[in-house]
């Protein structure tokens, strides 16, 4: 391959889809732009950065449901400033790849149909990376496109550690804890054995408007806060995390809520929003003097802690505690609240350090390591995809 020929990564979230766009230079994806479209706003628009320039450039087109007009004027814009033309593949994010996909694979009909079998694991999440792998399939039907699966790197997880406590029927069907945010984990994996070797043992936080931890042995994944689906672990922007299986048979039963109006209030009406009953981000409720928005951050901190020390327990050790994702990355007030909870296991944070967001946050006298590390799922996609193409 030359060092013209591009690679596209497509990051589908549940209302938004992010874009990189990279280059094949010597036989590494290196980053050179990157694109995000709000699925929700009216009118639509595409958010796009090249090297210190962003700008957004106004879509023409309205939201369908292949997607394919929105994908079409996309390229087509981006196509104004990348040799669109060169692209050698796609790689997709895909959250659920069961027990079926514990690696990337390259996107035929009949992967894409065993893929979309998955669906009833992640209802929300897998139908959006669908829309734009068939939607690109149908546009560039010769373009060579992959999937990279969240729930794959957990795949490592020991047995007792994927079991629930329910009849070994519903396990066998596939009734488990997966785990997902993988893509962020592995790079995150990398991250550390490059900067922090010794930190073998460590949790790693991904906190954004989903949320979960991770414990690492050595980059290899032990446990995870997410289970079988992404509303369980810690509490999240409108997600509960752990919730007594008790509540749910309570708003069916006696409040005869039916499975629709449930799947609401937990996707979209729990979490910090349902907490506080003011908002769903971390930065509107470090702002508001109101007690409820206080108990709110205080619930995320205590949870957030709670499961550190738990996952400990499946490390047998902690070395380093790791903060990733937008909050974790950004939002030194959460990071304080959490290393105040977990000064008990010797975890000191330097207050300056922490406040710049650097690398290493604990103080030199801390028994525990704390780190932040900006997070890049978009270079794992991207990575896995090259690998393919280089093997195929």
């Amino acid at each position: 391959m030359s060092s013209t020929d591009l690679l596209l990564t497509f990051n589908a979230g549940s209302s938004t889809v992010k874009i990189g766009i990279f280059a094949i230079d010597g036989g590494k994806a290196r980053r050179i732009g990157k694109g995000v479209i709000d699925l929700r706003a009216e009118p639509l628009s595409l958010c796009l950065s090249r090297g210190s320039q962003a700008f957004d450039v106004p879509l023409k087109t309205s939201i369908t449901e292949d997607l394919r007009s929105v994908i079409d004027e996309s390229l087509a814009l981006l196509a104004d400033h990348f040799d669109v033309a060169a692209t050698r593949a796609a790689g997709h994010r895909v959250v659920h790849g069961g027990d079926r996909f514990t690696s990337a694979i390259g996107l035929d009909d009949a992967a894409i149909d065993a893929v979309d079998a998955l669906t009833p694991l992640a209802p929300l999440h897998q139908p959006q990376a669908l829309r734009f792998i068939r939607a690109l399939r149908h546009l560039k039907p010769r373009l060579a496109q992959t999937a990279s699966f969240d729930t794959a790197f957990h795949a490592t997880q020991d047995d007792l550690v994927r079991r629930f406590a329910i009849p070994r029927a519903l396990h066998e069907e596939g009734v488990k804890r997966y785990g997902f945010h993988g893509l962020s984990y592995k790079f995150i994996a990398g991250e550390l054995a490059r900067k922090a070797p010794r930190a073998a043992k460590a949790v790693v936080a991904h906190l954004g408007s989903g949320a979960s931890l991770c414990a690492l042995d050595q980059g290899v994944s032990r446990d995870c806060s997410m289970g079988f689906s992404t509303l369980d672990g810690i509490p999240m922007a409108t997600r509960p995390g752990w919730l007594d299986p008790g509540v749910i048979l309570h708003l069916a039963g006696e409040r005869k809520q039916s499975f629709t109006e449930i799947e609401e209030l937990l996707y979209h009406r729990s979490g910090l929003l349902g907490l506080s009953g003011i908002s769903a981000d971390t930065r509107d409720l470090l702002k508001d003097g109101r007690p409820e928005a206080r108990q709110a951050i205080d619930f995320f901190t205590l949870r957030i802690a709670g499961e550190i020390g738990r996952m400990a327990v499946t490390l047998r050790g902690l070395d380093a505690v790791v903060f990733t994702a937008g909050i974790g990355e950004h939002q030194s007030e959460i990071r304080a609240g959490v290393a105040k909870r977990l000064s008990w296991l010797g975890l000191a944070i330097d207050e300056k350090a922490n406040s710049a967001n650097e690398f290493m946050i604990s103080t030199g006298e801390s028994r525990i390591a704390a780190h932040v590390i900006a997070t890049d799922e978009e270079q794992i996609i991207a990575d896995e995809a090259l690998s393919l193409l280089g093997s195929g």
